[in-house]
């Protein structure tokens, strides 16, 4: 018997361009997101919408409270000069590159500076943060240790306190059954922290595979069961953490292999480029590019406090 089970529908580049191929289809695509069929006024939501005939820059005024405005408006997308369509592609990219896009790589696929293609890059995870609410049913805990090691830092930055985490960012990882991945940076990977990480993001009474971690230990409002790697095991019966032991491996691979260095104090937009990717993955490209253009409303990212 066949699957009834829908596939994404992925587009190739090829088929972005020829359904986005210029300015206009970009911008088409934007306003269709943010509007739908209507153009509403973003400073006070009059539908009473006049366009300009000449178009730039603020191709809207309202006519109840006079004010111009365009689909950037209010968004992260507000203030900056870069095409729509290199907006658009760069959001392409991000979501069909499973392992990120340096700046370096954007620049040149966009014909931009690398500080543009930086910034543009950190505009983009601000729209990808992740879901709220609780995840419930079975979900995977698990926390990673990010950054490079004490070996290989000049001597002047070694911390010379011990093995293994030091100097590292801790990351502290859900993934539910059902496909969605969560992900935050934690200060420290003690019982406080996890317990408080877990019961912000897990609904009560839900089933929580951990590892043997002692972090976890006390967590009654959860159905716990452990898995003791220390000891070899990888699975007791449904109990496994192998779901968030992937997306951390695949982090990983794009934090060596791509962008080679996740300052701490930007670490978690990058989370949440590879949390977000991770959950949309049984989603389709448009889907995907959809769900982040949605988020780019009401969020503002300047370039200052960007390296403040």
């Amino acid at each position: 018997m066949k699957s009834t089970t829908k596939k994404p529908e992925n587009i190739s580049l090829y088929e972005f361009f020829k359904q986005f191929p210029d300015e206009v289809s970009a911008t088409r695509f934007f306003e269709k997101r943010r509007w739908k069929d209507e153009v509403s006024c973003p400073h006070c939501g009059s539908k009473s919408v006049a366009k300009i005939t000449s178009g730039k820059p603020m191709p809207y005024r309202c006519r109840n409270c006079r004010e111009h405005f365009s689909v950037r408006t209010g968004t992260v997308l507000a203030e900056s000069k870069l095409a729509l369509h290199k907006w658009l592609m760069a959001i392409y990219m991000l979501h069909t590159a499973r392992k990120g896009v340096s700046s370096v790589q954007m620049a040149k696929e966009l014909g931009v500076t690398q500080k543009t293609a930086w910034f543009l890059d950190h505009r983009i995870r601000e729209a990808m943060k992740q879901n709220g609410g609780q995840l419930f049913g079975t979900v995977e805990a698990d926390e990673t240790f990010v950054g490079g090691l004490e070996k290989n830092k000049h001597a002047s930055k070694r911390i010379h306190a011990g093995r293994g985490g030091v100097g590292k960012s801790i990351v502290f990882g859900l993934k539910s059954r059902n496909g969605e991945t969560r992900a935050k940076v934690l200060e420290f990977v003690d019982r406080k922290n996890l317990h408080q990480a877990v019961k912000e993001s897990v609904a009560h009474g839900s089933v929580l595979y951990t590892d043997e971690h002692r972090g976890y230990y006390g967590l009654k409002d959860f159905r716990r069961t452990a898995v003791n790697h220390s000891r070899k095991q990888y699975v007791n019966g449904d109990a496994h953490t192998n779901g968030i032991e992937s997306f951390w491996a695949l982090f990983k691979r794009g934090y060596h292999g791509i962008y080679h260095q996740m300052s701490k104090k930007h670490l978690q937009r990058y989370v949440n480029e590879f949390a977000s990717r991770n959950s949309t993955s049984s989603l389709g490209t448009i889907d995907c590019m959809n769900q982040t253009v949605s988020g780019m409303l009401g969020r503002r990212l300047s370039y200052k406090e960007l390296i403040a």
